[in-house]
């Protein structure tokens, strides 16, 4: 696992051990990351479910300014600040340790990334109805999940697919 782009591209990223976390493959950041574009420069980033954090971190190399990482399991939290750390973007990134339908409910972020556990649908029930003001949010799923087509005032504009896996684009 790397980072794709930007001020840390190609910088090896640790993964949790174990198989509590299913982390993001590389071609999918890298294609979400491209229709994304300059929508990065100088936001918040969100990235629920953050396991190593890969996620935020590729938003954070590419320009945004913040990045709020949610996560509740102590193998992919501590994996999560050890990159942080190697990178040196503490002082750019908040880390959550606990429930992320309670962050969601109290953290402002302009793009907010949601990447549930495959096996818990109803994670994706509970994330979405959690989900507060924000101007795009992106939701991974599998392509056995099915979404709803609005979540709150948001309303899905796209879906990007690779594999078995689907980014659903919701603004």
């Amino acid at each position: 696992m790397r980072v794709i782009a930007g001020e840390f591209k190609s910088r090896r990223l640790l993964a949790p051990e174990g198989d509590q976390t299913r982390p993001t493959p590389d071609r999918l950041k890298e294609s979400l990351f491209s229709a994304l574009g300059d929508r990065v420069e100088g936001c918040t980033f969100l990235d629920a479910y953050a396991g190593s954090g890969a996620v935020g971190i590729e938003a954070l190399s590419r320009g945004a300014s913040r990045a709020i990482f949610v996560e509740k399991h102590p193998k992919a939290l501590d994996a999560l600040r050890k990159n942080l750390a190697s990178l040196e973007l503490i002082a750019r990134a908040v880390v959550i340790a606990g429930s992320v339908s309670k962050a969601l409910r109290t953290q402002l972020a302009d793009i907010v990334f949601l990447d549930p556990p495959y096996d818990r649908p109803n994670e994706y029930t509970t994330a979405l109805e959690a989900v507060s003001d924000c101007r795009l949010l992106l939701v991974q799923h599998s392509i056995r999940q099915s979404l709803p087509e609005v979540c709150g005032e948001l309303s899905r504009v796209r879906q990007m697919r690779q594999g078995d896996n689907v980014v659903s684009f919701y603004e």
